[in-house]
């Protein structure tokens, strides 16, 4: 539990201190205090010593790095390409782990009742992507009737897409991949070895141009223009499709947006979520795939 704690205090900590702020190493202890008040209820007092300790796991695990300035307030100094990856993982897990049965948020916050289960420690895999440690795990799979299969991966990151965690790492083959969180079992951490971590990796680049978590470079990345009306288009223009999307037409009835990206599986069952008034423009194919399953499902449901 204490492992989880400490993941709480440095998701506060990096909060606190994001959008270019800064605070007294005082202010910034008495904000992480009052906040863990609210998630639990225990009297556990946190020092100044343990603030710096977080401090330093910040910038190992998260690669954000955090200084004191000569005027004695604490700000973000630095972070590289994969610290914002990391810092929305952070605090998504700190907001998902602090609403359970034994936290005061309960009462206040109302979250999902089908969020993911985990069967492995979260922290046990984060400690072993910070340390380079490589990881042993059943390994569940859904498409292939339930079998489950031994793995031995390097763990790299992990990444939040639907709803559901990742582990994005190498597997024994040399290819890197990814497994469901939910799907992993009996995880063992081999810590006393290590593996070499590939620095010169782009990870944000690695989903940059796929919707989700599945990116297969030997698909094209294509243009895609799709038509919705006015009450999904709304929903569209608060939160894009994807990075990528840029709105062509805005009217009354509808909007036409454009999006950039590889047509995986992911992205069809995303537009399948909001089939009620999507018009599929270009490409053909897409069109098509789209209109075989709606046809498959009307004839299931008639």
């Amino acid at each position: 539990m204490a492992k989880i704690h400490q993941l709480r205090r440095m998701a506060v900590i990096i909060a606190k201190l994001s959008d270019g702020r800064r605070l007294k190493p005082s202010d910034l202890l008495d904000s992480v205090r009052r906040s863990m008040s609210v998630v639990d209820d225990r009297d556990e007092d946190v020092s100044l010593r343990t603030l710096q300790r977080d401090i330093a796991t910040i910038d190992e695990l998260f690669h954000i790095t955090i200084k004191c300035d000569a005027s004695g307030y604490y700000h973000v100094a630095e972070r590289d390409g994969i610290s914002d990856e990391y810092e929305s993982m952070l605090l998504n897990f700190e907001l998902l782990s602090s609403i359970d049965s034994d936290s005061l948020l309960q009462k206040y916050v109302l979250s999902e009742h089908h969020r993911p289960a985990f069967r492995v420690d979260i922290s046990e895999v984060l400690n072993a992507i910070r340390n380079c440690h490589p990881v042993e795990f059943d390994y569940t799979l859904f498409r292939h009737g339930n079998k489950m299969i031994r793995k031995s991966v390097e763990p790299y990151f992990l990444k939040e897409s639907q709803q559901r965690w990742y582990l994005v790492g190498y597997d024994s083959d040399g290819k890197l991949k990814t497994f469901g969180m939910d799907r992993i079992s009996s995880l063992s951490v081999s810590g006393d070895r290590t593996f070499r971590r590939k620095e010169d990796m782009d990870i944000p680049a690695l989903f940059r141009e796929c919707y989700g978590i599945w990116n297969d470079p030997d698909m094209p990345v294509e243009e895609i223009v799709l038509k919705y009306d006015s009450v999904d288009g709304a929903f569209l223009k608060t939160m894009p499709l994807h990075h990528t999307q840029e709105i062509l037409s805005d009217t009354g009835e509808g909007i036409i947006v454009r999006v950039r990206l590889r047509i995986t599986n992911d992205f069809v069952m995303a537009l399948l979520s909001r089939s009620r008034s999507l018009e599929v423009i270009s490409p053909r194919h897409l069109r098509e795939r789209i209109r075989d399953i709606c046809a498959a499902a009307l004839e299931r449901n008639w």
